[in-house]
């Protein structure tokens, strides 16, 4: 059996008028995120991880933001395919462990939607997914609630026939 780990990181700017989602779930906030698709920062960071973890490239190579089809899309389906990719190499997730750095809106009372959605995706138990939040003490673009960024980290090994 092999186990490969990966990362991936992703960042948003945050701007009025735009729905708010991360982690797959849609959080009440008066800003959203820019981005071509939903701007999901948590699901773009675990694709970026899933994806790095067999040296497939990034979500960017496999769904460039230059492309139509992918404009507003919901990211749940990205990280659908990144994880289909994964798949098709025989390799399963074991866990995930994912951080958000914001300074608000809380999002601790939507942790457990998220990692129900996301463990939904990824054939997992949501106790296989962790969800974690910060913040940077009011410093940088973070701190000043211009954006956020996510970070995450994935265990996958590789399927037994």
């Amino acid at each position: 059996m092999q186990i490969r780990i990966g990362t991936g990181i992703d960042f948003h700017q945050f701007a009025e008028g735009r729905k708010f989602f991360l982690g797959g779930v849609e959080i009440p906030f008066h800003k959203g995120c820019i981005g071509h698709s939903d701007a999901d920062v948590l699901l773009h960071a675990i694709s970026d991880a899933l994806l790095g973890a067999l040296a497939l490239g990034d979500i960017g190579k496999h769904f460039p933001n230059t492309d139509p089809k992918y404009k507003d899309i919901d990211s749940k389906i990205l990280l659908r395919e990144s994880y289909a990719l994964v798949q098709e190499k025989q390799y399963s997730v074991i866990n995930v462990d994912a951080t958000v750095c914001l300074e608000e809106p809380k999002i601790a009372r939507f942790v457990p939607q998220m990692r129900e959605a996301i463990a939904a995706i990824l054939n997992v138990l949501p106790s296989d997914i962790s969800i974690k939040a910060t913040t940077t003490e009011t410093m940088g673009f973070a701190g000043r609630g211009e954006g956020l960024f996510a970070q995450a980290s994935v265990l996958i090994m590789q399927d037994v026939n």
